[in-house]
């Protein structure tokens, strides 16, 4: 009996019991704060450590050979889940206001060194066995005791999953011992070279110029798993349910941007069928303007992503100063209206893929400290990169990710984090609230985040050399006078607000910040997050907001009333109901008769499989794109504006022109109807002529449907 059939046969027994599972929703009842709080994050702070870098808690776990030099910045450093636990359990991370951790991939990677740069896999990106623990980082029950003590202390644990690729595998004129080969749990699935199943894409490195030829070409010769064959397909669901099983709270997916977007939405809705845990994913973009690309990911895949243009806006901005603090709040305005769900998007300033935010600002640690106040202060998952509380240094990979050289409680960054990161925990302005500028100019930028009645109003000038008067400044804050949450850390002071919300003049000095808040002590209901944003009918979701009240009272999909789970004032979880396809705004209602929405989930037709679509004979013109569209939501419910695609056609071992292809999630099992259109630049749409295609979707694992366009 698989866990999803026990959980419905264990609700049936309940009622043949005479059990009300309605009398024990209060019991089991979460808060929006609670580590137990998988789906949502919004109220926590995230610290992403690069493991072999952070601590060396049990050196017998080290490498041996050539592989492990403490000297040198591309091999193990000896650092492990010991070395973590150790540092949880003294309190660095609580100290900081800290309740979750992101560390690398856990699973077995390569023991050789790259041939090709003499690199080891310490960074946990080369994998071999997905169902193995990585033995430099320590064993199974290494890693439990890791969860169980992370959970004691109130901390989440998210993990690096990197289901794009294997290890090394093609780089001319050399072999590679590994042969990028993939193993479940011990036993050899196959190797790149010998892949007579298909598991992995054999189209030459990757030059990222379009975003067909990053899916489905090879990142700097790492062995590309085809995600579209089934046994790779089963084995990714398989191999992330197993850590998920061990009690980890939430995923980090290496390399979004390179794996199809179908193929990830199914494996997403099998994750969520038996797991609500928050998921987000890396696209990496180098600017701050709107990637549509990225957006429609982030807004339909149903998982979150790194804000990279959040984190490029702040570096510019505050880092280099090559953009004003007008720039940055532009940014922060355009996200907010860009992502479906903004607050759920994580946020940082640098990471293991960037140079140091201390070393990008000339080693002022300064800008390092008011980058943060930003970062805590704004909406998003903010993460914090070991070390940088501690101002490390470093340019590109691996500089970036050198050894923890201190865990100084007294250092101005710790201290920063560490008065802002509770905040988000109590203040619910800083996890859900609308983000609206009050005051600037090119130096000073003060914004206001304000949730029901939860208010925060938060002044940063990066002008260290220059004060500013602040004058005809208004807030929502009620009337009355404000401390500064930092208490002087940053120079920041204290403030009059008038009863109709003026602020009495003041002088920001310069490089001040100062954060002023009000947290109501009852608050008006108001839904902050869902958590998942898309699932099928039966699926547990998570509502977190505030004022729901400590009494349950109802929650809709529609019209559609939901089974209530637990309830509490901050966080709700009900069960997706039995309603068609489609988006649908979710209602809560409290026994008070309040009610709040939130705009947009998406409910999917049923289980899900990945289908590649193949359209042969599509001739178009220059400009012109074919899209795919057809009777299930999925298919966009014959609206060509909600269309799949456009399709790729430069794949060599898929398709090329004049046949298109695209893999889509979709129903599975389910005999579907569809067509193919062409749009060009102006919106325009062609349809083909003929009946529908009418084809059945694969029952399990991955299929492929090939039809030609008609005429």
């Amino acid at each position: 009996m698989k866990k999803r059939e026990f959980n419905k046969w264990l609700v049936g027994v309940a009622f043949a019991a005479g059990v009300s599972l309605l009398s024990s929703i209060s019991v089991y009842a979460k808060t929006d704060a609670d580590v137990e709080n998988k789906a949502g994050f919004s109220t926590d702070v995230i610290y992403q450590i690069v493991t072999d870098r952070f601590l060396d808690g049990d050196s017998s776990n080290n490498p041996t050979g050539a592989i492990f030099d403490t000297g040198d910045m591309t091999k193990y450093h000896g650092g492990d889940w010991a070395g973590i636990t150790q540092k949880i359990e003294d309190s660095y991370f609580t100290g900081m206001g800290v309740s979750a951790l992101w560390i690398s991939s856990p699973v077995e990677n390569i023991m050789t060194l790259d041939p090709s740069n003499g690199c080891a896999s310490y960074h946990g990106y080369w994998a071999k066995d997905f169902f193995n623990t990585n033995s430099a980082f320590g064993t199974k029950d290494d890693f439990t005791t890791l969860l169980q003590t992370a959970h004691a202390h109130g901390i989440k644990i998210v993990i690096d999953f990197a289901p794009n690729h294997t290890s090394t595998a093609e780089y001319a004129g050399i072999t590679f011992p590994e042969d990028g080969a993939l193993y479940r749990s011990g036993t050899l699935v196959g190797t790149f070279s010998n892949d007579s199943q298909g598991l992995f894409n054999h189209e030459s490195w990757t030059d990222f110029s379009t975003y067909e030829h990053g899916i489905y070409h090879s990142m700097y010769g790492l062995g590309d798993l085809n995600q579209l064959n089934s046994t790779v397909d089963s084995y990714m669901k398989d191999a992330i349910d197993k850590w998920l099983d061990l009690g980890v709270d939430g995923i980090r997916v290496d390399a979004v941007k390179h794996m199809p977007m179908g193929w990830q939405t199914n494996w997403l809705n099998d994750i969520y069928e038996e797991h609500n845990v928050f998921v987000f994913g890396e696209w990496f973009t180098g600017g701050t303007a709107n990637d549509t690309e990225m957006t429609s990911f982030a807004n339909g895949s149903g998982m979150s992503l790194l804000d990279f243009r959040f984190a490029n806006a702040v570096r510019n901005a505050i880092g280099e100063e090559s953009s004003t603090m007008e720039e940055l709040y532009q940014v922060m305005a355009d996200t907010q209206n860009d992502f479906d769900e903004v607050n759920d998007q994580v946020t940082f300033i640098d990471n293991h893929d960037m140079s140091r935010f201390m070393t990008l600002s000339g080693q002022d640690s300064a800008d390092v400290n008011e980058a943060y106040v930003v970062l805590l202060t704004s909406r998003g998952v903010p993460t914090i990169y070991y070390g940088s509380e501690q101002y490390l240094q470093g340019t590109t990979d691996p500089y970036n990710r050198g050894d923890m050289t201190s865990f100084d409680t007294s250092s101005t960054a710790y201290q920063i984090i560490g008065a802002l990161a509770p905040l988000r925990k109590s203040n619910s302005a800083l996890a859900y609230g609308t983000t609206k500028e009050r005051w600037m100019n090119s130096d000073v930028l003060i914004y206001e985040r304000q949730f029901g009645q939860d208010v925060a109003l938060i002044a940063v000038n990066r002008n260290q050399n220059q004060s500013y008067a602040i004058s005809g400044l208004y807030t929502s804050l009620p009337a009355g006078d404000y401390t500064d949450e930092l208490g002087g850390l940053m120079n920041g002071n204290s403030i009059h607000v008038g009863s109709n919300g003026a602020v009495n003049g003041f002088t920001l000095g310069a490089g001040a910040a100062a954060v002023w808040t009000y947290t109501a002590q009852a608050n008006d209901i108001g839904i902050g997050n869902v958590d998942s944003s898309i699932g099928i009918a039966g699926n547990t979701v998570t509502i977190s907001g505030r004022g729901f009240g400590a009494n349950a009272g109802s929650v809709k999909f529609g019209s559609t009333q939901a089974e209530v789970v637990s309830w509490s004032d901050s966080l709700i979880e009900a069960k997706v109901p039995s309603v068609s396809a489609g988006t649908y705004k979710i209602t809560v209602t409290n026994a008070a008769g309040q009610s709040s929405q939130y705009s947009s989930f998406r409910v999917l037709t049923g289980h899900q499989a990945a289908v590649r679509f193949l359209v042969n004979n599509a001739q178009t013109s220059y400009g012109t794109s074919v899209y795919l569209v057809g009777n299930v939501e999925e298919l966009g419910g014959w609206n060509p504006d909600k269309a799949i695609g456009p399709f790729f056609n430069s794949t060599q071992s898929i398709a090329s022109y004049p046949t298109w292809f695209y893999d889509v999630s979709v129903p599975a099992g389910k005999t579907i109807e569809f067509k193919f259109i062409k749009k060009d630049g102006a919106g325009n749409v062609v349809w083909e002529s003929g009946s529908n295609h009418v084809a059945a979707t694969a029952a399990t694992g991955t299929g492929q449907i090939q039809v030609d366009w008609q005429n």
